[in-house]
Formats: C-alpha cells, sequence, structure tokens
C-alpha cells in the first residue's frame, strides 16, 4: 500500500495518480485545476463533446467531467502523460483501426499531451456514443 503525502488517501500502487482535495464544482473549474499542460486537450475535447451533442447534460461525476443525454454517457479525465476519453466498450471496437495509434484500455483511450489531438476522429466516437440506439 502506497499512502499520498498530499491528502493522506492510501492507494495500491506507489504513486498513484489521483486528485487530491475537495472535487470541482463543474467542468470550468476542473479544466482550470489541471496543470498548463493538459488544459489545452481537456478544453478541446470537452467543446467538440459539447458543439456536437445537442442538449447533453455537463457535470463531475468521480471527480472528473462527465456528460450525459438519455442513458449514454462519456467522461475524461486529467492525467500525468495523458486524456484518458472514457467510452463504452462496443463503440472502441468500431473505431479500433482508427485508434491504433493511441493506448486503448478496457473503456478508455488515451491521448497523450506531446500528441496532436484526433479532432475528427473524436467527434466520430462521440457521436457514435449518443446516437439513438
Amino acid at each position: 500500500m502506497w499512502m499520498c503525502p498530499k491528502c493522506g488517501r492510501e492507494f495500491q500502487r506507489r504513486n498513484q495518480s489521483h486528485y487530491c482535495g475537495i472535487a470541482p464544482q463543474d467542468v470550468t473549474e476542473y479544466i482550470v485545476l489541471q496543470e498548463i499542460k493538459c488544459r489545452s486537450h481537456l478544453t478541446k475535447i470537452r467543446n467538440v463533446i459539447l458543439n456536437n451533442i445537442p442538449n447533453v447534460k455537463e457535470r463531475i461525476a468521480w471527480s472528473m467531467p462527465m456528460y450525459e443525454k438519455t442513458k449514454q454517457s462519456v467522461s475524461f479525465s486529467a492525467c500525468k502523460n495523458h486524456v484518458s476519453l472514457y467510452v463504452d466498450t462496443k463503440i472502441l471496437n468500431n473505431f479500433k483501426l482508427q485508434l491504433s495509434d493511441f493506448v486503448v484500455k478496457k473503456n478508455a483511450i488515451y491521448f497523450p499531451y506531446n500528441k496532436e489531438l484526433p479532432i475528427k476522429l473524436i467527434e466520430d466516437i462521440i457521436k457514435q456514443c449518443f446516437e439513438d440506439k
């Protein structure tokens, strides 16, 4: 077990990435609280969601941005070296070939900060996540 010296929480892995402190009240605050290197990617992903999904509900859940409409949802989080975009695993399977340049684990796509975001691909993924099923 490892205990964060800053917040006192215990984790299985040493130096586990996590959020110390009180959860942000909204997505704008979440983005502002992140390191500068993260903010551009976070803002771009947020804008893709808000500009492509009408009437999507934006909120903070599990200390990260979440977007919901009907029964579908997506979320993202800032990590040390990448932004994780969380979507349904079925959607990830549909985009397996297009995502070959990125790390994909379970229901998350890792977009590294040192690479330009594939905005069109993210738009397509987001749109499919919120398609009427």
